[in-house]
């Protein structure tokens, strides 16, 4: 690890000020960046403590949603009262994320900002497009067994690694943010994480020097939530497969889903034809099948990842019939 200097934010000015600077890093949980600190992934002249800022705090909106401050922890966000009984599919997302000790650490801005898992990012031996733009994408011809079948390019086939990010992505999050002008906007999270195209070097719509301070959640959307994780091994392993569902049925038809895909992608994959196909359909195999079409439309491995392809239409029709039994 490189040498680095260490200070604390005194202001959320004086942190988005800090994001405007180059070299400069801001540390909350730190459970991702100091991994690529210690890698030299990341190698930032100063980092800046911004746990002392009032972002901590989980409050219900005047619309009837609730409002999660940036610096909520993951284990508390995932055991709030209102989360579990409401947002249950969030509830269930975080929990399968990570250990308990990183969850008592890991902050909701900075699970959405965590960097990709992918082992050729983590290796400052290899090329890699996203920490060294134009280096090339050795995922594409190496082992890309958790690599993306969905919105990949030539330059980058990396998936976007949070369960918290799919579950909100179903539940129509908004990001908000501040800039060192203190201007402030709401970013639906459906354009938050930016697909690679050429720039897989940009992963996030932050510009320079603004930072999250909090994500909002609408009121809850009717019907049954499931959180779904196919993964190596039961715990502290990153999804193969995830799927965030929320389905409105009664007497055997479906009258709304909402569907979100994670670890096929990189970012929470969502797609408003695979909903659609199951909307005011009959509960069975035929629109399950219909809605993992729609889903999977596109969809390419690139040789070691192929198995995700029918594994991602499994777990569709897994949680579709748990859903639709309950």
């Amino acid at each position: 690890m490189k040498a680095f200097s260490y200070g604390r934010a005194r202001s959320l000015a004086d942190a988005a000020a800090t994001a405007n600077k180059p070299g400069f890093k801001i540390i909350a949980g730190g459970t991702n960046l100091l991994d690529l600190m210690k890698l030299q992934v990341e190698t930032p002249s100063a980092l800046v403590d911004i746990n002392r800022l009032p972002l901590d705090k989980i409050e219900e909106t005047s619309e009837g949603g609730l409002r999660i401050g940036a610096l909520v922890r993951n284990s508390d966000l995932a055991a709030d009262p209102r989360v579990r009984q409401h947002y249950g599919v969030l509830s269930r997302a975080l929990l399968a994320g990570a250990s308990a000790q990183l969850r008592n650490k890991a902050t909701t801005a900075g699970n959405l900002l965590q960097r990709t898992r992918c082992y050729y990012f983590y290796d400052i031996t290899k090329p890699c497009n996203k920490r060294v733009p134009g280096s090339g994408c050795s995922a594409l011809a190496g082992f890309n067994r958790i690599h993306a079948i969905l919105g990949g390019s030539e330059a980058c086939i990396a998936t976007h690694p949070s369960d918290m990010a799919v579950a909100m992505r179903a539940l129509d999050a908004k990001v908000e943010t501040t800039d060192h002008e203190g201007r402030t906007r709401a970013i639906p999270i459906a354009d938050f994480q930016r697909l690679p195209g050429r720039t897989p070097e940009v992963e996030s719509a932050l510009a320079s020097g603004e930072i999250v301070t909090a994500v909002t959640l609408p009121p809850p959307p009717p019907g049954v939530q499931v959180y779904r994780k196919v993964r190596d091994r039961a715990s502290y392993a990153f999804a193969l497969v995830s799927v965030a569902a929320i389905v409105d049925s009664v007497r055997g038809r479906i009258r709304s889903a909402r569907l979100a895909f994670g670890g096929v992608a990189p970012k929470p994959w969502r797609i408003a034809a695979a909903e659609q196909r199951l909307t005011n359909e009959a509960v069975g195999a035929r629109s399950f099948d219909a809605a993992a079409d729609a889903a999977l439309e596109g969809a390419r491995g690139a040789g070691a990842n192929d198995f995700k392809i029918p594994l991602t239409r499994r777990t569709l029709h897994a949680v579709l019939g748990e859903i639709t039994r309950i």
